[in-house]
């Protein structure tokens, strides 16, 4: 025995080199920089009508590659810029992109601003289905206010890391930001726009990242003041759109969406106008609710079945199932509870549309309704587009969306290796001394009444906290979800009084 194990000890002895060779060679590899592609540019011009006005414009869809610090290409953005025809250096220019993290801007493009929009059923009554979809002419489109740059933030549509970066590089605030703002940098330079007015126009996720953007761009290396912000269903405080045990203030912020889509479906808040019933669950959400949770298990049992009377008031769930949720109503909860009876879950990003799931006993859905409702048609017709209007041919797919950044996202708001605790996403400060730094941006917030994910009450809570310069806000509001403008029309008439300066705050006093 104790020969075979020197021998064993000497076979291994022998061959150790061979497989620490092999290791060094595959480390190698891994490290060894990737081929950088010369960047891609395809350009068409068209012509369309927008706000009643015809518009000569030209698309610039194609690659910007973004250096590191060594000043090699690291990163490509994929970008789809529309420009007008023998536009003047004082055009206004707006950055568009969407949220996730890992989602291309493919909803905002064909949605709501891009010079063709996907026709989807904009009263949450009817699934997308199977090809064919159908496209059609947007006059709605602000092409006529401003030129238009659609960004691809790394992993989505075509964007992806070169050379010696990594995707993982801008998997998160630092690199995000960075590559965006230097994008900016590099268009703005190229197309001499120093002196145009400059937006951001951002969605969801998206929302957050104009907002330390917006920071970034006004605190940063280049300084770049912008005009305006439009944040679509703002996710700026995480803690008010978690809806998870213990976080005793994402119910409050959550209960007034849940009233506005009971009283949609019929189940609370019948023959009371809207505008009062949500303006009495703000009221109880922040001035007793809120409080009582706070109270906890020291509440009376007559202050606990006030609670509980008033839930099933502005909820329309049973009594029973109030009080055994401990008056604690989890939003995934809430949307398989109400219609439990029918059978049907409620969506997530719009609490109007209904899922008919083979699991009726479940706690919650087993998916989105409101998300596989429409995203075959968005993901089919951006591709036809790409190919057929704007001449785009690539090797590689478009990535509509990437469940890798969503997965891999690095929340982290520090650098690697100073001490960090897990907390609450929040960009709230950041968005204050953007606007505190520069008195002249403003922002528009609009929130759907719908919106399962980001709820309106705490988009007016967040915009009320945090130092925000108030005057230099204003708020509206929707009868549609997280994507208002499947409702069309009303979002792009507020954006345009935004742009010129005349939209008024809708906030209840």
């Amino acid at each position: 025995m104790k020969l075979r194990a020197l021998l064993m000890a000497a076979l291994m002895a022998m061959t150790a080199p061979a497989f620490a060779d092999t290791d060094k060679t595959e480390a190698a590899k891994e490290t060894e920089a990737k081929p950088v592609p010369e960047p891609v540019m395809f350009e068409s011009r068209h012509s369309g009508t927008f706000g009643r006005q015809k518009v000569n414009y030209k698309v610039e869809a194609g690659e910007t590659q973004i250096k590191n610090e060594d000043g090699n290409p690291a990163a490509s953005l994929f970008t789809i810029s529309y420009i007008q025809e023998n536009a003047g250096s004082n055009r206004p220019v707006t950055f568009v992109f969407n949220g996730g993290p890992g989602s291309a801007s493919v909803w905002l493009h064909l949605g709501l601003l891009g010079p063709k929009r996907a026709v989807v059923a904009s009263d949450a009554d009817e699934d997308d289905g199977p090809a064919p979809y159908r496209m059609e002419d947007n006059p709605l489109s602000i092409l006529d206010l401003t030129d238009l740059v659609f960004i691809d933030p790394v992993g989505t549509g075509f964007s992806q890391a070169i050379g010696e970066g990594e995707n993982k590089d801008y998997w998160g605030e630092a690199g995000d930001k960075e590559s965006i703002s230097e994008f900016i940098r590099i268009w703005i330079t190229k197309h001499k726009r120093w002196n145009a007015p400059k937006y951001l126009i951002g969605e969801s996720f998206g929302t957050t990242r104009a907002a330390y953007l917006a920071n970034e761009l006004t605190v940063g290396d280049v300084d770049i003041a912008l005009n305006g912000i439009v944040f679509i269903s703002q996710a700026l405080d995480y803690e008010g759109s978690t809806s998870v045990h213990d976080n005793v203030y994402s119910y409050v912020t959550y209960l007034p969406s849940m009233a506005a889509t009971a009283q949609y479906h019929g189940k609370a808040g019948i023959g009371v106008p809207q505008v009062q019933f949500l303006a009495e669950a703000r009221a109880f959400a922040r001035d007793e609710y809120g409080p009582a949770l706070w109270k906890g298990d020291r509440l009376s049992p007559e202050e606990r079945a006030y609670i509980r009377d008033k839930l099933v008031y502005f909820t329309g769930l049973d009594p029973q199932y109030i009080e055994t949720s401990n008056l604690r109503i989890l939003m995934h909860r809430f949307q398989k509870e109400l219609l439990r009876d029918k059978g049907v879950a409620l969506g997530r990003l719009d609490g109007r549309y209904l899922g008919d799931e083979a699991d009726d006993i479940a706690e919650g859905p087993e998916d989105d309704v409101s998300s596989y409702a429409v995203s075959s048609a968005y993901s089919a017709l951006m591709n036809q587009y790409l190919a057929a209007d704007l001449g785009v041919e690539m090797d590689r797919p478009y990535m509509v969306s990437s469940p890798d950044a969503g997965e891999q996202w690095n929340f982290r708001d520090v650098p690697e290796g100073q001490y960090w605790e897990p907390h609450y996403v929040n960009a709230g400060r950041k968005l204050t001394t953007a606007m505190r730094h520069n008195t002249g941006l403003k922002v528009m917030v609009a929130s759907g009444y719908y919106d399962l994910i980001c709820p309106f009450f705490d988009a007016e809570i967040t915009f009320a906290r945090y130092g925000i310069p108030q005057d230099q806000v204003a708020m509206t509001y929707y009868q549609g979800g997280h994507m208002m403008y499947l409702n069309e029309g009303a979002l792009s008439k507020d954006i345009r009084a935004f742009y010129a300066g005349q939209l008024e705050d809708q906030r209840p006093d």
